[in-house]
């Protein structure tokens, strides 16, 4: 199949990676633009991985005021280099994040962050949970782990689907914004605040 400029440029838009990568992720995937943007998915987590070592002494912090000024979200995103910290996709990026948190509300950026004390309480309550469903004690473990990753889809910003995109964690755009601009990335720290609490 002819792989035409068109193609790429359109696969380029929807997934942010550079126009060589796209040509070449379309022309594995025979032309089939779904299996370009798993290609280059595979691709972005791949470079991530390679990449999460690296310092990241620069960033952003980035800001979200919902309409009314009752809500708002400050979120510290680092990158290696400060020109990487000004492209405009990295901004975007950034505030495309703080207007996830300020919607979804999460606890904490990632798993490890998560309180052990309240991850305790919680497995307590689905276990008593699912012993009141009935359910045979030999399975209640697995279960109750079952509940606890969904927990985590829930209050871990990285693992919550992305309000712009459902199909997509935070972490997997985060894996594709890395696997685009060539560095690595964290997302370190935010902040939400709603008016009165």
């Amino acid at each position: 199949m002819q792989i035409t400029a068109k193609m790429v440029k359109e696969l380029r838009d929807k997934t942010g990676a550079g126009m060589m990568d796209c040509k070449k992720a379309l022309t594995e995937a025979a032309g089939d633009f779904g299996k370009a943007v798993d290609y280059l998915r595979k691709k972005g987590i791949t470079k991530a991985a390679a990449r999460a070592g690296r310092a990241t002494g620069e960033g952003i912090i980035a800001t979200y005021v919902h309409a009314g000024d009752k809500l708002g979200v400050m979120v510290e995103i680092n990158c290696e280099t400060d020109f990487v910290a000004r492209t405009d996709q990295f901004k975007a990026f950034g505030k495309d994040v703080a207007m996830h948190i300020a919607a979804s509300a999460p606890l904490c950026v990632g798993r490890e962050m998560v309180d052990s004390a309240l991850l305790e309480k919680e497995r307590e309550i689905y276990r008593e949970q699912a012993a009141k469903e009935g359910k045979p004690e030999k399975i209640l473990d697995k279960i109750v782990e079952g509940r606890i990753e969904k927990y985590y889809s829930e209050v871990v910003l990285l693992e919550q689907p992305f309000v712009k995109d459902s199909d997509k964690s935070v972490g997997s755009i985060l894996k594709e914004i890395i696997g685009a601009l060539g560095e690595n990335i964290i997302i370190k720290r935010f902040a939400r605040f709603r008016l009165g609490e």
